[in-house]
């Protein structure tokens, strides 16, 4: 069994991880749910929808990391400020793109969260905290499946 601050310090770096895929999921939040506000043209209805659901389920997903990173008896960041400290989301902008620039942006955006997922999920996976892995198993799983739902959108 590793000592007790060699698990400390794991829980602290795991943390470190969440945190970034907590402001990672905040902001694309902020970004789906403007997209959601503002996309027109013949897709609307359908784009209105689909992101209205992608951005409650990040929203929900948001509050469960905030809760894993509690668990881990860390402080969960509760600030725009403090999240992007930690994001490598590229805020949308003031003026929104067509529907299709909505998508294409979403889509790779998505991808970069994935991959910030998967870095923590590999993490969580090297150090044996399987709840923090199972919990981004999940999220990789999410994220998959909002890629293919945008980019079907763009078909």
């Amino acid at each position: 069994m590793p000592a007790k601050s060699s698990t400390k310090n794991s829980s602290v770096q795991m943390a470190k991880h969440l945190v970034n895929s907590l402001s990672d999921t905040y902001l694309l939040t902020i970004k789906t749910h403007g997209y959601h506000w503002n996309v027109t043209g013949p897709q609307f209805y359908e784009l209105h929808l689909l992101l209205e659901k992608q951005y409650q389920e990040l929203f929900e997903a948001a509050d469960t990391l905030a809760e894993r990173i509690r668990a881990l008896d860390v402080w969960a960041p509760g600030s725009a400020q403090a999240f992007h400290m930690h994001t490598a989301v590229k805020e949308a902008g003031d003026k929104p793109p067509s529907a299709k620039g909505m998508i294409t942006d979403l889509v790779k955006t998505h991808e970069q969260v994935r991959t910030r997922i998967e870095e923590g999920r590999s993490f969580a996976n090297e150090i044996g905290d399987a709840a923090s892995e199972d919990f981004l198993i999940q999220r990789l799983d999410a994220h998959d499946k909002m890629i293919w739902m945008l980019r079907s959108q763009a078909a």
